[in-house]
């Protein structure tokens, strides 16, 4: 199987041709994974940045609740002593209870 120079002609510029493709290709794939690991790294610092912000703002939203822990704490004493005074309060034709037995 010999090769006549005709065919070699042919043969020779479709061997570079395929070449540059291939590196073309494996160039293409090299810039993918960059992009794709810089891409991750933006992801990752952002949500480094999330959770800082977040925890700060879980600081402040703490400090705010236990501050008006203080001021509902009172509220609720008042509820709870207007609750009491409900609860003895009966109705004049109202039942005490709910009979759920079928």
């Amino acid at each position: 199987m010999s090769l006549k120079s005709i065919e070699l002609q042919i043969a020779i510029p479709k061997t570079f041709d395929a070449g540059k493709l291939t590196e073309q290709k494996n160039q293409q794939s090299a810039l993918n994974h960059q992009q794709a690991a810089a891409q991750t790294d933006q992801q990752v610092a952002k949500q480094r940045t999330t959770v800082l912000n977040s925890s700060a703002s879980e600081r402040t939203h703490n400090n705010k609740k236990s501050h008006d822990e203080g001021q509902t704490n009172d509220n609720e004493r008042q509820d709870s002593s207007q609750q009491k005074k409900d609860i003895h309060a009966s109705h004049p034709y109202k039942g005490g209870f709910v009979d759920y037995t079928g």
